[in-house]
């Protein structure tokens, strides 16, 4: 019994060990118009991805918004250092979709992206 419980913990040991550590719920800076979101960042297969969670106006209070769970980051792939490469971004306040590239350092995450020779972007902090 023993044996099998030392053996379930050092797979959740190694399961944890595993995680990317950009994986978690991270803020977006507001947009044009003061309203900012949560994206959950997690691992899609060998690749990073991210979902559009609650959307909230410029004074904190939760709106409504059909984008709610749509894929906003895929196809990231980590390079090392706490730089990503290679994916894709939506942005949703211009319905565009970017080439992108992320930075981590700390509970930032600076997230880039450039279509067509433009580039924007934005830091954003871990919330969870």
């Amino acid at each position: 019994m023993k044996a099998l419980a030392l053996a379930v913990g050092l797979i959740g040991l190694a399961t944890a060990a595993l995680a990317d550590p950009v994986e978690g719920v991270w803020q977006t800076q507001p947009d044009d118009n003061g309203n900012f979101a949560l994206v959950t960042i997690t691992t899609c297969g060998a690749e990073i991805c991210g979902t559009l969670g609650k959307g909230y106006d410029s004074s904190g209070q939760p709106i409504a918004s059909p984008n709610i769970g749509r894929q906003m980051i895929w196809g990231m792939s980590p390079k090392g250092g706490g730089a990503y490469g290679g994916g894709k971004i939506w942005a949703p306040d211009r319905d565009k979709t970017y080439n992108s590239k992320m930075a981590l350092s700390g509970d930032r995450l600076k997230v880039e992206g450039c279509v067509l020779g433009i580039c924007r972007g934005q830091t954003w902090r871990r919330v969870q």
